[in-house]
């Protein structure tokens, strides 16, 4: 792609990163293909290719977003298949996290939109409100047809009572501070770091239950260190960069007292979508020089659950034959490259794990996208479900708690994470809906 920029522009190295990516595209159009919002709605701007133009063009000029420009910025899912697919290897992601930045920091979203972000990042990223206000959920949804109708809220206010479960479950293990040790411990000694999260330890403790009991089950002990909590990721792709770096801080922080203490063999990650950017702390961090090599030792270690089980030695016994349809999450499959481990993990425990068609589509999730942009979200998760309903499943197996909620919503079989299936099949508890 030829570019214009000045000198003066060049003389940026962010902007001149950036260039560089920007001329590595040769608008071939193979992304158009497999980007999910394309697919569904059709119009160029709804693609990576149009998106590309358009955010050369903003920086180019350095204007102002205007709204015609913001909303392609905000439909786009950040799932990253586009760069899956992309010949030319154009680093995209780079591209549309600056993008959101500089819609955050120069563009006056209408108030309700505004309000509702604001809300968002800061509700999520705290287990304490988060769980506060789903247990007010079931007020809500008694005034649902009147929240849905308000002005610039309504649809975004109906999409989070769709999603809030209809009762908070009470499980801690795996979300508070924490040392986990094994009844036979490893020789030598074996210690890993386990993320809690924010909203996954709200919605679904019982993920990070599973992981922990998998690991002590083979020796490993667990920690979940003091001022560890929400690693930075939805407030990182809404654009809200300040707050998502100050998050990444304290668990780099956290993370890194336990490093240079007891040690850590690996940092396990259970949801996908924290993962893939804990993973990219090391380029986030990379011009911090209190931050840089610490964050790199962080990223250095942070594995996916799938990473670690596939290197340990279980003992598998499905406790009875079940078509499992597995779902490769967006930030597992494309954001860190690991596509048929779990599966092959499902498969390994006795369970017969099945793919399904269309793969490489998001499910909607995609962090807040499916309260925020509900009518694209919703279409994509039936798009979805009617695939994972061609294999005829027992059950619906994902790595990342986002997609679980957005597929359950939709889906007439159990949803769980991959991980309760292998602790399932190692002694553990079934996953619910499955007893």
């Amino acid at each position: 792609m030829q570019t214009q920029f000045s000198a003066e522009a060049l003389a940026d190295p962010h902007i001149r990163e950036l260039e560089g990516i920007l001329r590595s595209c040769v608008h071939c159009g193979f992304c158009t293909a497999t980007c999910p919002t394309y697919v569904v709605r059709g119009d160029e701007r709804d693609s990576p290719r149009g998106r590309i133009y358009l955010i050369k063009d903003l920086l180019e000029t350095g204007r102002k977003p205007q709204a015609d420009d913001v909303w392609p910025i905000d439909h786009c899912l950040s799932c990253l298949s586009c760069m899956t697919t992309c010949p030319s290897g154009v680093d995209y992601r780079r591209l549309i996290d600056d993008a959101r930045v500089r819609v955050e920091e120069r563009y006056a979203r209408p108030i309700g939109d505004r309000t509702m972000r604001a809300i968002l990042v800061r509700l999520l990223s705290s287990p304490r409100a988060f769980r506060a206000t789903l247990r007010l959920a079931s007020i809500g949804r008694l005034f649902q047809p009147v929240l849905e109708r308000l002005p610039g809220l309504g649809p975004q206010l109906g999409a989070m009572l769709k999603l809030a479960p209809s009762a908070v479950p009470t499980g801690v293990a795996g979300a508070a501070p924490g040392i986990f040790a094994p009844e036979t411990q490893c020789r030598p000694p074996r210690r890993m770091a386990l993320l809690s999260g924010c909203a996954q330890s709200v919605l679904a403790p019982e993920i990070n239950e599973s992981a922990i009991r998998l690991l002590n089950r083979v020796g490993i002990e667990v920690v979940i260190p003091k001022s560890e909590g929400c690693c930075g990721s939805l407030a990182h792709h809404m654009g809200y960069e300040k707050q998502a770096l100050k998050q990444a801080r304290a668990d780099i922080d956290a993370w890194t007292r336990e490093i240079d203490g007891e040690g850590l063999e690996a940092i396990v990650v259970t949801a996908s979508g924290c993962g893939s950017t804990i993973k990219d702390y090391n380029y986030l961090f990379r011009n911090d020089r209190a931050y840089a090599e610490k964050a790199r030792r962080v990223s250095a270690l942070a594995k996916d659950i799938s990473e670690i089980a596939a290197t340990l030695n279980l003992s598998f016994a499905a406790p009875r034959p079940l078509v499992i349809a597995y779902h490769a999450a967006c930030s597992l499959q494309h954001g860190q490259k690991i596509v048929d481990q779990p599966r092959m993990l499902l498969r390994r425990a006795g369970f017969d794990a099945r793919p399904i068609p269309e793969p490489h589509l998001c499910c909607g999730s995609a962090g807040t996208y499916n309260i925020l942009q509900p009518e694209i979200a919703s279409a994509l998760r039936d798009r979805k479900v009617a695939n994972i309903s061609r294999v005829k499943p027992d059950a619906i197996a994902a790595g990342n708690i986002g997609c679980l909620t957005q597929i359950a919503s939709g889906a007439t079989v159990p949803v769980a994470h991959t991980i309760e299936f292998l602790d399932w099949a190692s002694g553990g508890p079934a996953p619910a809906g499955l007893v």
